[in-house]
C-alpha cells in the first residue's frame, strides 16, 4: 500500500520544518559560524545527505522563513481590485503588515524574532544569500507591473523601500524600543516613503 500524496507532502514539510528549526536554534545559540552541518543533522537526527535533499546549503536553513514572502510583492499587484494602482495595493500592504506587526515588517519585539534578523543582518553570507531573494523578488514585481525600463525600476524601488523599512523598524526594536511603541513611525515613515515612489 503507498502512501497518498497529500500525507507524504505534508511529512515531508513537517521534516523540513524540524530541520529548519533545529538550525535556526542552533544558530541564535551559538552563531551561524560556529554551527556545522553535522551539528545540526546531528541535533535534527538526519543524515548529513538527507539534510541537504531538503536545503541546498547552509544559508537555505536560515533563509526559508522568508519562503512563505518569496514572490509576495508580485502576488500583492497580481491580486489587486480593479482600479487600484500597484503602488498603492503595495502600501497598502505593508501598512497591514505594520498593523498585524508581521515579523517581515520589521516590527515584531518577540526576542527569538530580534534575535533571528539580528542574525540574518550581521552575517555577511545570510545577507548576501537575501539580496539574491530579493533580486528574484525584484524581478517577480518587475513582470508583473509590465514590461521595459519603467517596470524595472520602479519594482526596485519599492523593494528597497521595504527593505530600508523593515530594517529601520528591527533597528529600533534591537536597540530597546517594543514593537507598539515603534508603531506610529513605522506607520509615518511607510507612508512618506511609498507616497514618493512613482
Amino acid at each position: 500500500m503507498s502512501e497518498p500524496t497529500g500525507l507524504r507532502a505534508r511529512k515531508k514539510e513537517r521534516t523540513r520544518d524540524a530541520i529548519g528549526d533545529a538550525a535556526v536554534s542552533l544558530f541564535l545559540e551559538h552563531g551561524f559560524d560556529r554551527v556545522s552541518v553535522n551539528d545540526i543533522a546531528a541535533a535534527a537526527e538526519i543524515s548529513k545527505p538527507t539534510l541537504f535533499r531538503y536545503f541546498p546549503t547552509k544559508e537555505d536553513l536560515v533563509l526559508h522563513r522568508f519562503a512563505d514572502h518569496q514572490g509576495e510583492a508580485a502576488r500583492v499587484v497580481h491580486d489587486r481590485k480593479s482600479g487600484v494602482e500597484p503602488v498603492t495595493a503595495l502600501h497598502r500592504h505593508f501598512r497591514a503588515g505594520l498593523d498585524r506587526y508581521d515579523p517581515v515588517t520589521g516590527l515584531n519585539d518577540h526576542p527569538e524574532v530580534v534575535a533571528f534578523h539580528r542574525l540574518v543582518f550581521t552575517t555577511p553570507s545570510l545577507a548576501g544569500r537575501l539580496t539574491r531573494y530579493q533580486l528574484e523578488d525584484e524581478e517577480a514585481l518587475a513582470e508583473a507591473l509590465g514590461e521595459g525600463i519603467r517596470a524595472h525600476l520602479l519594482a526596485a524601488q519599492v523593494l528597497a523601500v521595504q527593505r530600508v523599512l523593515a530594517r529601520t523598524n528591527w533597528q529600533r526594536i534591537a536597540d530597546g524600543r517594543t514593537a507598539h511603541d515603534v508603531h506610529p513611525e513605522a506607520v509615518a515613515d511607510a507612508d512618506q516613503a511609498f507616497n514618493q515612489l512613482p
